[in-house]
């Protein structure tokens, strides 16, 4: 999954960004509100972390102009604790909202309810016959069997999942996969496909010729 982070902390920024990274999203960064809102509105990321306070343009009207064109989940960061501000911040469009100082924990679990309520999915686990995800602990079962995957590849298929019945292209899968950052290779995805149904089955995931790729089974 591709988060966009925006905060003018640098600190901040660095340490976030890295937090989130080493819970397996690609993370692109903005360090002002103008920053923030010309990446929110050019590319679909999967959630925004959105600061309050930044310089140019402050969060309110970042998120203000997103919702003109976007419903990307936006979870929002902000030192303000008064009630206004947080019904201000909801009122704007704001899927969630976070005072500082908080727990990692805890944003991390804010982040994956808001992506897993943005692809109509509730329950942290998705069952595919006999594959289950568990998007809390980011493992896979296979008939109860635990099946070790990269993060790239469990990021693939989680995204999959996510989307289970759409055909997902491979320029899809690179955009919510690799961050601005990203050196990727044309046939990456395919391999991290490949490496998929070697562990969990051919089956896991189909592909579409000329479209992409599907996960198909239905929830149990």
């Amino acid at each position: 999954m591709r988060i966009l982070l925006v905060e003018d902390d640098p600190r901040l920024l660095r340490s976030l960004a890295k937090a989130l990274r080493e819970q397996g999203y690609a993370v692109d960064e903005a360090a002002d509100g103008a920053e923030g809102d010309f990446k929110a509105r050019s590319y679909d990321y999967d959630a925004v972390v959105l600061d309050v306070m930044l310089p140019q343009l402050d969060g309110w009207t970042v998120l203000e102009r997103l919702r003109r064109h976007k419903s990307t989940p936006v979870l929002m960061l902000t030192a303000r604790d008064a009630t206004h501000d947080r019904v201000r911040g909801l009122d704007t469009g704001a899927d969630d909202y976070l005072v500082k100082p908080f727990d990692l924990p805890e944003l991390f679990a804010r982040l994956r309810a808001l992506i897993r309520r943005s692809a109509g999915q509730g329950n942290p686990r998705v069952e595919l016959g006999d594959v289950v995800l568990d998007t809390r602990a980011r493992t896979v079962t296979r008939a109860g069997q635990l099946v070790a995957l990269t993060a790239r590849e469990y990021a693939i298929l989680e995204y999959l999942a996510l989307h289970r019945g759409e055909v997902v292209s491979r320029t899809t899968l690179y955009e919510h996969l690799f961050d601005e950052n990203d050196d990727t290779l044309s046939n990456l995805v395919d391999v991290h496909i490949f490496a998929i149904r070697k562990k969990l089955g051919a089956e896991i995931v189909a592909t579409r010729r000329g479209l992409g790729y599907c996960v198909e089974a239905p929830a149990s």
